[in-house]
């Protein structure tokens, strides 16, 4: 196919697609779904080789957010029956980290929910990520803790964070459908704040919010020009109790599709399958090792994930192999440039390239409307048996899933 084989080849230059691009891959027909897998996969590979990131989510604090993003359990107003409970203290936070670096995790992501720190939020956090790294030689920490004031993601920095978290979510345009609390350019403000510091920024995007594919193709173009150094692909988890509860609009086939088109847009950039993966790639899970590099071991912030030694099973059995702590993540032009003016997450930034408590895996939020000339995806059937609300690990006398 032309069109494959052109994005292939953009790919490995680390060039941008162009929307009519991005916008033919979420379009391609089923029958040619392997098709766009294994291009993609080539593009992954160059990059990243057959390495699988492992990242394990502690959740600080749960529930009783005051924001109202419509796509989370956390929200305000929510009435899924989820874990609530105020902060951990340093030792269980670094305990629980430690269960997950057991487990094969390069990456401790540390959530709290709520707007955004208080500074002695900060001060707390900062002791956690002090343990964590006194305990776990060689560990990374991201830190998502919502909105940022001036001067605290240096403080962050100087605890010894290795990365910030903040997603876009959706498309500017339909942000507001989303969340009225806050504003798409608060979110954008904050990952800028973050690399700022020198801190890596990861920044993604929710699927499966009734959004257009014009929608997912703009916050991934707007995450590209961002130029976050990983990008989590979050799949919505239709909550009782929440507004999208009913918005089951994704299909195994329609997730890899959106998986492609973020390799394709970002090549180069560490692409996190995130929250969602287990209810909505099922058994395709698989497959979509071909086109992120990135995975969350375990459960998620209020939600259970697949076993800890299914992830791994599942990565082996697929031929790919865990990305010991020794490997830097990033190829070595990104590395190199993480001192320079931000570009793009190729190097063509010139023609295009977080969380209030995240949205279950290192991402939130629904987008809205859909444009006029909208194709909505097929809906995908309604798995709410694959909907497990976490009962076990951080906040609960329950060993962790990892």
């Amino acid at each position: 196919m032309d069109l494959l084989n052109a994005l292939v080849a953009k790919g490995l230059r680390r060039e941008l697609p162009t929307r009519e691009e991005a916008l033919a891959v979420l379009a391609t027909s089923d029958d040619e779904l392997l098709d766009v897998v294994a291009a993609a996969g080539k593009v992954r590979r160059e990059w990243f080789g057959r390495r699988v990131k492992l990242n394990y989510l502690v959740n600080l604090k749960s529930g009783l957010c005051p924001e109202d993003c419509s796509y989370c359990s956390q929200r305000l107003g929510s009435e899924a029956g989820i874990l609530k409970y105020t902060w951990l203290k340093p030792d269980e936070a670094a305990a629980a980290a430690a269960a997950g670096v057991a487990g094969g995790a390069k990456r401790v992501c540390l959530v709290a929910s709520g707007r955004g720190p208080t500074d002695r939020d900060v001060d707390r956090v900062s002791k956690t990520i002090e343990a964590i790294k006194d305990q776990n030689e060689g560990v990374e920490v991201c830190a998502c803790l919502g909105l940022l004031s001036d001067g605290q993601a240096e403080r962050l920095r100087g605890a010894g964070a290795d990365a910030y978290n903040h997603n876009l979510n959706t498309s500017e345009a339909t942000y507001g459908d989303i969340t009225t609390t806050h504003t798409y350019a608060d979110r954008v403000e904050t990952v800028q704040q973050a690399q700022a510091a020198g801190l890596s920024a990861c920044s993604g995007l929710i699927a499966g919010m009734g959004e257009s594919d014009e929608d997912l193709v703009d916050v991934v173009f707007a995450l590209r020009e961002l130029d976050p150094d990983s990008v989590p692909v979050n799949f919505l988890i239709p909550f009782e109790g929440t507004p999208l509860a009913k918005e089951w609009n994704l299909t195994p086939q329609r997730c890899l599709r959106i998986l492609a088109m973020v390799r394709f847009v970002c090549p180069d950039v560490e692409v996190r399958i995130a929250g969602g993966r287990e209810v909505h790639l099922r058994s395709m899970q698989p497959l979509a090792l071909h086109l992120a590099n990135s995975v969350f071991l375990g459960d998620y912030l209020t939600s259970e994930g697949q076993a800890g030694k299914a992830d791994l099973d599942m990565i082996a059995d697929a031929g790919f192999e865990v990305e010991g702590a020794g490997t830097v993540t990033l190829p070595e032009h990104r590395v190199d440039a993480a001192a320079a003016p931000a570009g793009g997450c190729g190097s063509h930034a010139s023609a295009g390239c977080g969380s209030h408590g995240a949205a279950e895996g290192g991402g939130c939020g629904p987008c809205g409307g859909h444009g006029d000339d909208a194709q909505p995806a097929a809906a995908g059937a309604a798995r709410t048996d694959l909907v497990a609300v976490r009962r076990r690990g951080t906040g609960t006398d329950l060993p962790p899933n990892a």
